[in-house]
């Protein structure tokens, strides 16, 4: 293996629209993408998704019983949606899982095994969710991690800056996507 993933996780409407106070998020994010599909690497699109009547949610689950409850995040529903300002493209891979980690139900995995890829560079909101329980697991599983910090997005912006400046970067290179961009065929991993 010798290839480079760029992940955008729950970058979905539904999750996007309780995030408005980074007008630039979108923007910071579409350039990474743009970036990765210029150099050849590989964009894969993670999201959160449900079967009606939510049959994987136990009421134990903390973090989904209240989605169930509202009936939120069923397959096909307009909240599962990719963020139009961040569309997929044609030769984008989708990917659907049923956790907060992109590789818990999900065939994330068997998808990078095929792309040959040792190498994950990690965006998404939020940052105390799906980019923390990916990074742990990936981290887990061998992957070298990069961590686009200004890619990734939070509603607590102090848990964010924790997780980006001292948790992170025991496990992978936190990059901003300018400086990532600027050479995202060597990926910046450590």
């Amino acid at each position: 293996m010798n290839a480079t993933a760029l992940l955008v996780m729950d970058v979905q409407r539904g999750i996007v629209e309780r995030f408005d106070d980074d007008p630039g998020y979108l923007q910071r994010l579409s350039s990474a993408i743009s970036a990765a599909r210029s150099a050849g690497i590989p964009v894969v699109y993670v999201t959160v998704s449900f079967r009606p009547g939510h049959p994987e949610i136990s009421a134990r689950n903390a973090t989904f019983s209240a989605a169930a409850a509202a009936g939120r995040f069923v397959d096909g529903d307009p909240a599962t949606e990719i963020h139009p300002a961040v569309a997929p493209g044609q030769g984008d891979l989708l990917v659907t899982k049923r956790r907060v980690s992109a590789f818990t139900g999900s065939d994330l995995q068997v998808v990078l095994r095929s792309l040959g890829a040792d190498t994950l560079v990690l965006t998404g909101i939020a940052t105390s969710g799906v980019v923390l329980s990916t990074l742990r697991q990936a981290a887990d599983l061998d992957y070298r991690l990069v961590v686009l910090s200004d890619a990734c997005l939070d509603a607590d912006p102090e848990v964010h800056r924790v997780l980006t400046e001292k948790v992170f970067p025991r496990q992978a290179a936190v990059r901003t996507v300018a400086q990532w961009a600027a050479d995202p065929a060597h990926g910046g991993a450590r």
